[in-house]
């Protein structure tokens, strides 16, 4: 990454963006490019080349373009009204979209603006309606602190070097979790060195495991409490928003007291628990018990599943997260907007069981993978924390990169 050494010996001018350098200027972004609407483009398909930029960013390709720039700025109209965008050459843009049709090179680096436009979080100032929008004359109206030229260059050198680890990071993050995809569904249907193998209610599995219902395999909401009899007591609570769809991660647990607590916090945690959302279980709000929330109390709409000695808790948590269980639970839901299954239905959902031994080194196989996950997910939040912490500073002029670094660091 290009280090940054800031300086505040600057003079500053009080502006009706607020305080900025004094060399900057304020402009409007209609003074310094010219904005268009977009178009519906005539046929999207993959064979195509052409980019078809969206409010949501990169929707198809199609085979005709309609600006070709060296850069072109594109932002969300209605739908992601305010999303902001930056396309490169030939790009079709449709729509539901604003696109810069041309802009001052002599006076702006397009790439800066981008940022700035992000920085200001347009979507904030679309209209209020079912279809929130914006529009044209709201854009053109924007005041915009603009740097020398050379600074916006040096400025959008360093975010866009952020802006691509952390693009590395997702690149890296969705490979290994399409590795980890891989090894549950070879591990969790094929097991550790087998050659024989037998068709189940629940697809072909190794000869040596069992089909068991969770019921036999696990206690069930085996201990409820209501916090309300101990009104000064603290608890941790963990809700359905507390766990990461997907990730197995509980990320927020709530500390609360027991008079606070609502009426769907009742069911007691143990450490090794594994949780299982029972409202839309679909979107995978399923993790494990830590330590820390050992006797501690999460919603009636999850399912608790106690471990004895038969089952490890880690292979029962990769188990309900697969395809064969998903499946299961979507033929059993009920209800309309709020699809659930009872504990009954919890009960007889089918797992495969393989011997002991063969459910550790599954576990550990995978969660290997997990901790990797774990690391680039945590590496990319701290990108993510740097590069907001540098638009703060960069983008307000509060940090500057010296002048006798905007040609190294900026040129091209």
């Amino acid at each position: 990454m290009l280090n940054v050494d800031g300086r505040d010996d600057e003079e500053f001018k009080d502006t009706e963006i607020g305080r900025i350098p004094k060399k900057w200027e304020i402009v409007k972004l209609g003074d310094i490019t010219t904005l268009k609407n977009g178009e519906r483009p005539l046929m999207i398909n993959d064979n195509n080349v052409v980019p078809v930029y969206g409010a949501n960013g990169v929707m198809g390709y199609t085979s005709k373009f309609l600006v070709d720039n060296d850069f072109t700025l594109v932002i969300g109209r209605v739908g992601a009204s305010g999303e902001v965008h930056i396309g490169n050459g030939k790009i079709w843009i449709s729509d539901n979209a604003i696109y810069s049709e041309s802009y001052d090179k002599s006076k702006v680096y397009l790439p800066l603006l981008f940022y700035l436009l992000k920085f200001k979080n347009l979507s904030k100032f679309a209209t209020k309606s079912t279809h929130p929008i914006i529009t044209q004359s709201f854009l053109n109206s924007i005041n915009l602190p603009l740097p020398p030229l050379p600074e916006q260059k040096a400025i959008a050198k360093v975010l866009s070097t952020v802006d691509e680890a952390i693009q590395k990071c997702n690149e890296l993050i969705a490979k290994t979790e399409r590795l980890k995809q891989g090894l549950m569904r070879e591990l969790l249907t094929k097991g550790i060195g087998h050659k024989e193998f037998k068709d189940t209610e629940i697809g072909r599995i190794p000869k040596e495991w069992e089909v068991v219902k969770l019921e036999e395999a696990v206690k069930i909401n085996r201990e409820s409490i209501d916090p309300t009899r101990f009104p000064d007591d603290e608890f941790l609570y963990v809700d359905i928003e507390s766990v990461e769809n997907n990730t197995g991660v509980i990320c927020d647990a709530k500390k609360i007291r027991g008079k606070e607590a609502p009426l769907r916090a009742r069911r007691v945690l143990h450490y090794n628990d594994v949780i299982m959302s029972t409202v839309r279980p679909y979107l995978k709000a399923f993790a494990i018990i830590p330590k820390e929330l050992d006797n501690q109390i999460c919603s009636t709409g999850f399912a608790v599943l106690s471990c004895g000695e038969e089952v490890v808790p880690r292979y029962l948590l990769y188990t309900i997260f697969s395809d064969m269980v998903i499946n299961q639970c979507t033929r059993m839901m009920v209800g309309g907007q709020y699809p659930a299954l009872n504990e009954s239905q919890v009960a007889e959902i089918k797992v495969p069981l393989p011997p002991l031994l063969e459910q550790q080194k599954i576990a550990e196989i995978l969660s290997t993978i997990d901790k990797k996950l774990e690391l680039e997910r945590k590496r990319k939040e701290k990108l993510e924390r740097i590069k907001k912490g540098l638009m703060n500073d960069l983008l307000t002029g509060k940090r500057r990169i010296p002048k006798e670094m905007w040609e190294k660091i900026g040129g091209e």
